[in-house]
């Protein structure tokens, strides 16, 4: 974004959105699934009725509003107004339970709350003693006289076409860079989580800068279906909004799929685990075909010898690498819809293995990286500068440096103003300087590109005193259509090994070709046939390891792992501390004759 068209707080966009008078801002679902828009118009009418009604509740300048719903074109009319009557919203996984959204609300001190469902309703309805919650709105059609339907607020509005309430207007105009935009509760890989305060100028400041080097335009759209409640996907939003783009929302992940051929995305940014599925999906169907497999084999190596250029956004002139681009890498774009220009993977690290796959099938994939508490960019490829392995270059108007044991240090207006009513824990990563402890080790290279490596928390210390960084093996390991998930353990001991959870769909029907009939997932894991199928993926992992890095042993789990069940966090992160809680007898079996095991 350029400084004449710079941001200052987010109501600025908000009007940025007024006034572009897009007649497709954005598109969304209806009940039999057909995509219809809203104009700039109807936004604004929608987001003033909203606002409205929040302030005739006694919503002031600073009060807190929940936000529990999917992602919705009600979501961002609900953020845009609680934000421009001055509030702070705070968006929530509607994956929690009950329990756990009532201890987040009850903190904030939330009195009103947005929710997206009847059963979101039910959920919130039934802590609602724990909590200060006086009124919740929800979304769908009402089926409860207990709660507000989201219609009744917007009723008639959109009957008001182009006309501008000027009292509103100037509220609106009146929110400052300084003043509380969101809070937002982190998820929590390593303790309870802890509410982020960022304002109005931490997230501005992010979006002048956030996509420097992309060209996005009113002839663009996205999907929006990473969960709002990160800010990550928000940030995103922010951008196509402010860029006059098309903003089309998805309420569940399972719909991508469909979403993104009916859609046709020219801009996508997912969490490295949907680039690893779209990958497995690939070489799973390819595997059906012994034909397929081959073709695909060959038009990945071929396109290996090309992944360079691709990666820099240029397209080989070769004959048989468009060939195979006419054959093969033309088909795995389909999987996004077949108009993307940008794909950004942000949220968790990538992976080189996948990185290089990605560009030996035609599709570069720019990695970016961020944190919550940096609203969230901190650094981003892009077409105009980019290496693989790195996350780009960083964003101008922020510093940075390292301390002595490689964390990564930030400063600047993107850091945010501390975690809620948590004092204590903002001095631990703020210092007196303003500098903020990332808790990532990096390194920046001699051309400005940074690099992370590890989680600070997370390596993994042998008993030996060797330093392991799991990240990276794991990512090797996910390569592999096998294996969903894979968490190494091994601190303090004298040995590193693995936890992999399975991609069920793949193994479930490896086993059915190799005629190996179980009950179960739990007798499938143990299957010998099965074992020595994945001993063979741990030792290729291996391969190209430091002896102290590699894999002594691995065991299989008969569960998936996911945000649902507590292993993964919304952005698809490992929660390394729960695995080894929950798998804790594993890990002692494995550990049970470490004395006399020989660790090399």
């Amino acid at each position: 974004m350029s400084e004449s068209a710079s941001i200052n707080t987010i109501n600025d966009l908000f009007f940025r959105v007024v006034e572009s008078a897009n007649p497709r801002a954005v598109l969304w679902q209806d009940a039999v699934g057909s995509w219809q828009p809203l104009s700039s118009d109807q936004i604004y009418q929608r987001v003033r009725a909203v606002g409205t009604a929040l302030l005739e509740w006694g919503v002031q300048k600073g009060d807190r509003v929940a936000l529990v719903s999917e992602n919705r074109w009600e979501w961002a009319v609900a953020d845009f107004a609680t934000l421009a009557i001055g509030a702070a919203d705070v968006p929530v996984y509607p994956t929690l339970t009950g329990e756990q959204i009532a201890v987040l609300l009850a903190d904030a001190g939330c009195r009103v709350a947005f929710v997206s469902t009847q059963a979101q309703f039910d959920k919130l309805n039934a802590v609602r003693g724990q909590t200060y919650l006086e009124r919740i709105v929800m979304m769908d059609p009402i089926a409860t006289q207990a709660a507000i339907p989201f219609g009744e607020l917007i009723s008639g509005s959109d009957a008001l076409g182009g006309r501008r309430d000027a009292v509103f207007d100037a509220l609106a105009r009146s929110v400052e860079p300084k003043d509380l935009a969101t809070l937002i509760y982190t998820s929590g890989t390593t303790g309870e989580p802890k509410g982020v305060m960022l304002t109005h100028g931490n997230i501005a400041a992010n979006q002048n800068h956030a996509i420097d080097g992309y060209t996005i335009g009113p002839s663009d759209v996205c999907i929006s279906f990473l969960p709002l409640s990160h800010i990550t996907a928000r940030a995103l939003d922010y951008v196509m909004y402010g860029a006059g783009a098309q903003v089309a929302y998805c309420s569940q992940f399972d719909k991508l799929p469909i979403a993104m051929k009916e859609v046709r995305p020219t801009f996508f940014v997912g969490v490295p685990r949907v680039y690893e599925k779209i990958r497995q999906a690939v070489e799973q169907k390819a595997g059906a075909s012994p034909i397929r497999k081959r073709l695909l084999g060959f038009a990945v190596k071929l396109g290996g010898k090309h992944s360079g250029a691709v990666y820099g956004g240029n397209a080989p002139t070769a004959f048989a690498w468009k060939l195979s681009n006419k054959l093969v890498y033309s088909k795995v774009r389909e999987a996004f819809g077949g108009r993307v220009r940008s794909f950004i993977s942000g949220g968790a690290p990538l992976g080189v293995d996948t990185a290089r796959w990605f560009a030996s099938v035609g599709i570069p994939v720019w990695e970016g990286y961020g944190l919550t508490e940096t609203s969230p960019v901190i650094a981003l490829n892009n077409p105009v500068a980019q290496r693989m392995g790195s996350v780009g270059p960083v964003q101008p108007n922020i510093e940075i440096k390292f301390a002595p044991d490689g964390e990564l240090l930030v400063r600047g207006p993107i850091v945010f103003a501390g975690y809620w009513k948590k004092p204590e824990a903002t001095a631990e990563c703020i210092d007196a300087e303003g500098w903020f402890c990332t808790g990532d080790i990096g390194r920046l290279d001699t051309e400005g590109f940074l690099y992370i490596t590890d989680r600070k928390k997370e390596l993994l210390k042998t008993s030996g005193g060797k330093l392991v960084a799991p990240q990276p093996i794991e990512n090797k390991l996910k390569t592999n259509v096998l294996v969903a998930q894979a968490a190494l353990i091994g601190d303090k001991h004298k040995f590193i090994s693995v936890l992999i959870s399975p991609n069920f769909t793949a193994l479930e029907e490896w086993a059915r070709q190799q005629g190996i009939a179980c009950p179960g997932r739990a007798e499938l894991v143990a299957d010998s046939h099965v074992q020595a199928l994945y001993e063979g993926i741990v030792q290729e992992t291996n391969a190209g390891l430091a002896n102290f890095e590699t894999l002594k042993r691995f065991r299989l789990v008969a569960e998936e792992w996911t945000q649902e069940t507590g292993e993964l966090t919304p952005s698809m992160k490992l929660k390394r501390r729960v695995i080894t809680e929950r798998y804790a007898g594993l890990v002692a079996a494995i550990y049970a004759d470490e004395a006399t095991a020989h660790a090399g």
